[in-house]
């Protein structure tokens, strides 16, 4: 039990505020006094500031350590953020700090989406537009390949001894011909941000944009569909609602794609999972959230319509 004075501010907490604070002010665009800075909730690799000047309010995008083990590449994310902003759906990019590991976008006035919320068919719809406009926008830098970066991950569990969820490597066979099903009638790839759980995706009444950007890379369009569906928690008959409204017409072999990419994500993040829940600093519960995963995963890899899928994604509708 503390002593400290009802009212008074932990000396941790004292620090934080000063490191911050010293932080900030090495950042041109955060500097200037008058400063208000917030910390927002969320944030599972990095920590996020609303910070308001005279100059403006902007979100301060501070990175945590770790990143080389989860495939995040900030210069990748930097550019990539820029040419999201460009394409109508990212926030405008204001500073960025390599040295001091930050990232400054504008603050966006509107409403965080909950699962809830992106399940409605009126969001999803607006949803398809705002992905259909960033992969309708400049190239990103780098590719983003799940079936890739799941090895990666493994490798990194392996190379430092991590725990992962038992039976994990049971479903190995699944995972892979769920990759030479898709590679039948592999499509281009396109810029996607690849990581769209519903708190990224911000309404302002008017448009819905699309936020972080570390995970962003050329990738299969319906992965994102896909991903949308495994991190929203979507129904499949959802998924199948999202994918027709980004084509403009019910296709078989792109519902199955999607689906298929989204258990892929749902394996390949339970090792991110299992990952942060070795090596970050942040208060979380990276287990809990590996395991959600990978039950969804072991879920499709299991489930009944797991072979009409490997069937459908290979058809010409």
């Amino acid at each position: 039990m503390s002593s400290q004075p009802p009212g008074a501010t932990s000396p941790a907490a004292v620090t934080a505020q000063t490191d911050t604070d010293a932080l900030f002010d090495q950042v041109p665009s955060l500097a200037d006094r008058p400063r208000s800075v917030t910390e927002l909730p969320g944030g599972l690799t990095n920590r996020n500031f609303k910070i308001t000047t005279i100059n403006g309010t902007f979100v301060a995008r501070v990175a945590s350590g770790g990143s080389e083990l989860l495939a995040i590449d900030r210069e990748h994310e930097y550019r990539n953020s820029v040419r999201a902003a460009a394409a109508g759906v990212g926030a405008p990019v204001i500073e960025y700090q390599p040295a001091a590991g930050v990232l400054v976008i504008g603050f966006l006035d509107g409403r965080t989406l909950t699962n809830a919320d992106v399940a409605e068919p009126g969001t999803l719809a607006r949803i398809a537009g705002a992905c259909r406009a960033l992969h309708a926008g400049e190239r990103f830098d780098g590719d983003f390949d799940m079936f890739e970066i799941q090895h990666r991950y493994r490798a990194v569990a392996d190379d430092r001894g991590i725990k992962i969820p038992v039976g994990y490597d049971d479903w190995l066979t699944r995972f892979e011909a769920a990759a030479r099903a898709l590679a039948v009638r592999a499509t281009p790839t396109v810029p996607c941000n690849n990581d769209l759980l519903a708190a990224n995706f911000i309404d302002d009444g008017d448009r819905i944009w699309l936020i972080d950007y570390e995970y962003s890379g050329n990738n299969d369009a319906c992965f994102e569909l896909g991903n949308i569906w495994g991190e929203c928690q979507l129904t499949n008959e959802a998924l199948a609602f999202l994918v027709t409204e980004y084509y403009g017409r019910p296709l078989r072999n792109k519902i199955a794609r999607a689906r298929l990419l989204g258990l892929a994500g749902k394996y390949g993040w339970t090792l991110w999972g299992a990952i942060q829940a070795a090596v970050s600093p942040i208060d979380f519960d990276f287990w809990s959230w590996a395991m959600e995963r990978f039950d969804g995963a072991v879920a499709g890899f299991s489930g009944s319509e797991f072979d009409r899928l490997l069937d459908d994604v290979q058809r010409d509708d």
